[in-house]
């Protein structure tokens, strides 16, 4: 069984936190994250670490385990930030960034214009490269995941937006 939740979250200098009953505020340099607390779990500064506590009860342990690796990704992401990239594989298929909006052209009839949302900035290196960061973790993957959905690769030819480690296995075409 993981014992994550007893492992505690070191707190590089720099990096404030604020305790109430029922949120856990994380203040760095990079902007400001909080963790709605459920019942019965609590979160204890000592010096330089945060610990999270439990009590006895039906899934505490593990929503302590869960509350805690938030917790450790908060504090990175203030800290670090988060980037995803994706790449653009196919014949005339184009990204670019204009205001708050992802301009796409991707094989359809149309473009596709993405709006990007609030604590994400979506960078375009070249034409074919897509660069999604934040300070959020799940909210920089779930913004790689939309603009990968819109047009994911295919098993043929491997066309479409894919993440830059993203391995394609590709299928054998029909044989004649």
């Amino acid at each position: 069984m993981s014992r994550v939740a007893k492992a505690p979250v070191e707190l590089p200098p720099g990096v404030q936190v604020t305790i109430t009953t029922d949120a856990v505020t994380v203040k760095g340099a990079k902007g400001t994250l909080s963790l709605p607390l459920k019942k019965g779990i609590s979160v204890v500064q000592e010096d330089k670490h945060l610990s999270v506590k439990h009590e006895d009860g039906d899934g505490l342990r593990m929503l302590a385990g869960s509350t805690r690796a938030h917790l450790a990704n908060m504090v990175t992401g203030v800290t670090k930030g988060y980037e995803r990239k994706l790449e653009l594989v196919g014949v005339g298929f184009r990204a670019q960034v204009q205001g708050k909006t992802l301009n796409l052209t991707l094989g359809f009839s149309h473009p596709v214009n993405y709006p990007i949302p609030e604590g994400i900035t979506i960078e375009t290196p070249s034409q074919t490269e897509i660069i999604v960061k934040g300070i959020d973790r799940q909210k920089v993957g779930q913004v790689a995941a939309e603009i990968r959905g819109i047009r994911p690769p295919e098993p043929y030819k491997g066309k479409g937006v894919r993440y830059a480690d993203e391995q394609i296995t590709l299928k054998e075409g029909k044989k004649k």
